[in-house]
């Protein structure tokens, strides 16, 4: 079964920074688009960085500057490095793994973790 772990949420001040991690199992992450979502209460769940297996990366204007997403040697791993953080940051943060192959696509998501940014 493909399972996908987030760790590294929690309460953080304005300005501070986190860096959370994503640890999957049971597939072959090297052959996925990794993403990290985030979902408020009462708002839609938003794209906020994607990297692919060459490298390429995305990001949502709302973070670009101060996010950055990476993924580990270890392909199964994805990290994103959160700096400068806002309290409209807080929300709950979803590790994410996207593939197309063929007629079939894949999607799996973690369980997420909450990151709180306040005084």
């Amino acid at each position: 079964q493909v399972q996908l772990v987030e760790s590294g949420g929690g309460l953080v001040q304005p300005g501070g920074s986190l860096r959370l991690s994503c640890a999957g199992s049971g597939t072959i992450f090297s052959l996925y688009v990794m993403g990290w979502y985030r979902q408020a209460p009462g708002k839609q769940r938003e794209l906020v960085a994607a990297i692919t297996s060459g490298g390429s990366t995305n990001y949502a204007d709302s973070v670009k500057g101060r996010f950055t997403i990476s993924r580990g040697n270890a392909k199964n791993m994805v990290y994103l490095q959160m700096n400068s953080l806002k309290p409209e940051d807080t929300a709950v943060y979803y590790c994410n793994a996207h593939r197309e192959h063929g007629l079939s696509d894949y999607d799996y998501w973690g369980q997420g973790t909450q990151v709180t940014v306040s005084s």
